[in-house]
């Protein structure tokens, strides 16, 4: 990222990320995101509404214009649902009935009421749809073709998102896991059987949740307590705990006392002589989009080809407020829903409906929204460190470091700690844009009923797993990753299965916390301005501590730049250091010191409650 392209104003103050020099595809969130669309000037002389798109409706009670969009958005219920309205250019063209109530009496409904008035109306407006996302696909920026086929690719790891039904299992799932004790009984130290313990605590946990069921649906409990072995509901336990791994994926602060009980317990239950005696287990693949669109293979052709369909960019984009009027924002929803509509439409079979369709969309949509979340606060701090590189700015704020001196482990001048920082921060980037296809890998590697070894690893006793598939990934990135940096600084060993990083559920924790760290340093520098606009005396704090607000800002990224990734943290002198997993540690480190830093005080002010989404240091 060119530093010469922005001010030391704009980089420090601006929430806009620079992605000219991201190559990948699929690097600003996945597919594809809002900013790759065309802004448009917003014409006040048009729709009332939207002011975008070209009035073709007069609203007799509204007495305004409005195309025909906006004009169904405002009108598609309650009173109004029954407005007279009048086609611009056709005055002719009237309702059939007249108002009869006097003035003082409630509006009522006017749209025709026969069904070809109905269908000619929405055919004018679903054509006004289609005119509009056509008009944008068009005059819009050429879309490279590479961003389809990297969505197709990534469609075999992006999970559908929960259905209704689904989010009813759910409730019950968590429920159950609240009040089991798996991990405590199965994982000690004792003289008993351990494979007698586990399966007594797997039947107590089918038994919890049948009961659950009973209590909460009768209709299905019964058909539950029909069977009178649990193996004959192997599906419906199967079903339940895969719903519990889909929801974490893509909502990794949830679960957080529970998750790892419900990993474990799927982990067990495939070890053979645990499966040979409860006759099932709780393992299914994890239903990703491909898995899904797949599944009926009586018409899966049609549906695939959906991902060779520009619009689906449109209608998965993810959508950002940031430096947008209300109504830019407001056009960009409706092109979104608009081109959802018409995948729907033009893509449903017997065999998959339209709601089937826009399941598979807002999944898509979910993971844009997701990948955007947790990158670009990274990528706002990459931008941030090339300020570093100005020569008066690091001859006054240094991010040289040395051993022993402030808990450092390294000794690294203010160059050689540029390079390491910025390689960090350029590998969370690209473990933050594969992280779900990182958590597909982790199941192969914790479910593939292979056994563990349990030992203390100076945290209590953790189970001990290899995790082949995510290594071999870890390596992929970690080239990747030098690819883009000019020299590597540090060891490049990559901590799993062992001690520091027991199994593929101790790496995927590790690296889930990324956002945590980073976006309240990210907030707090952007709520700066904001606070000082309001608030006289503390701008006039500022200045006397620090020199001035971008001083302060100066101030706070060079502590974290110099002493997040300065080795520390770690327990012994052989573990953290400068190894891949040893930075994310030095992070955690300093994030815990952050109530000793003098410009604590600015974080409080601007809202910052603690590192974990709940409460502070």
């Amino acid at each position: 990222m060119s530093s010469s392209k922005r001010s030391l104003k704009e980089i420090l103050d601006s929430e806009y990320v620079d992605n000219s020099d991201e190559e990948e595809p699929h690097s600003n969130g996945h597919a594809f995101s809002d900013t790759e669309l065309e802004d448009e000037e917003i014409d006040p002389s048009l729709c009332i509404e939207c002011k975008d798109m070209k009035a073709e409706i007069i609203c007799n009670d509204c007495e305004e214009r409005f195309c025909v969009v906006c004009f169904e958005m405002i009108h598609r219920g309650g009173k109004r649902r029954r407005h007279e309205y009048v086609k611009i250019n056709d005055d002719a063209h009237k309702n059939d009935t007249e108002a009869t109530e006097s003035p003082n009496d409630d509006i009522q409904p006017r749209l025709p009421e026969t069904e070809d008035g109905q269908k000619k109306l929405q055919d004018e407006i679903n054509k006004g749809d289609k005119e509009e996302v056509s008009n944008n696909s068009r005059n819009g920026n050429s879309i490279d073709d590479k961003l389809l086929k990297s969505l197709k690719e990534s469609s075999r790891f992006i999970p559908m998102r929960l259905t209704s039904e689904e989010r009813h299992l759910l409730k019950l799932l968590e429920a159950a896991l609240q009040v089991s004790e798996y991990t405590d009984r199965v994982d000690i130290l004792s003289y008993t059987s351990k494979s007698k313990r586990i399966v007594a605590q797997l039947k107590e946990i089918c038994s919890v949740l049948s009961g659950l069921v009973v209590a909460s649906n009768l209709k299905v409990g019964q058909k539950l307590l029909e069977m009178k072995n649990f193996n004959d509901n192997a599906k419906w336990f199967q079903d339940i705990f895969e719903i519990g791994r889909r929801y974490k994926i893509m909502n990794p602060e949830r679960m957080r006392d529970t998750y790892g009980k419900l990993c474990y317990m799927v982990m067990d239950s495939r070890l053979p002589q645990i499966e040979e005696h409860m006759e099932f287990h709780f393992f299914k693949p994890i239903t990703t989009i491909q898995s899904f669109l797949t599944s009926r293979s009586e018409d899966k052709g049609k549906v695939l080809e959906m991902f060779n369909d520009k619009m689906i960019l449109y209608g998965t984009a993810h959508i950002s407020p940031v430096g947008r009027a209300r109504a830019q924002i407001s056009k960009l929803i409706k092109q979104k829903e608009t081109a959802i509509e018409m995948l729907a439409s033009k893509y449903s079979t017997k065999y998959y409906s339209k709601e089937d369709i826009r399941q598979v969309l807002y999944s898509i949509g979910d993971y844009n929204a997701y990948v955007n979340m947790n990158r670009r606060p990274i990528m706002r701090m990459l931008e941030r460190l090339d300020v570093f590189t100005q020569p008066e700015i690091a001859s006054k704020y240094s991010l040289g470091i040395q051993y022993g001196r402030n808990g450092s482990r390294l000794t690294h001048d203010h160059q050689r700690q540029w390079n390491y920082v910025q390689q960090s921060l350029t590998l969370w980037s690209i473990i933050q844009r594969e992280m779900v296809r990182l958590w597909y890998m982790a199941d192969s590697d914790l479910f593939d009923g292979h056994q563990y070894k349990l030992a203390s690893t100076g945290h209590g006793l953790n189970r001990i797993k290899s995790c082949p598939t995510i290594y071999k990934a870890m390596h992929e990135i970690i080239s990747e990753c030098r690819s883009k940096t000019d020299s590597w600084v540090g060891s490049s060993v990559v901590h799993l299965g062992d001690d520091a990083v027991p199994n593929a559920l101790f790496f995927l924790d590790k690296y889930t916390q990324i956002p945590s760290i980073l976006i309240p340093f990210d907030q707090t520098l952007l709520k700066i301005n904001e606070l000082v606009a309001k608030d006289e005396y503390l701008l006039e704090y500022i200045n006397k501590e620090y020199g001035s607000v971008d001083d302060l800002k100066l101030t706070i990224l060079q502590d974290a730049f110099a002493h997040m990734f300065d080795g520390s943290g770690a327990d012994n002198f052989y573990m953290s250091g400068s190894c891949i997993d040893g930075r994310l540690t030095s992070a955690w480190n300093h994030c815990n010191e952050i109530s000793k830093k003098k410009y604590y005080n600015i974080f409080l002010l601007s809202s910052f409650n603690g590192f974990n989404g709940s409460e502070g240091f």
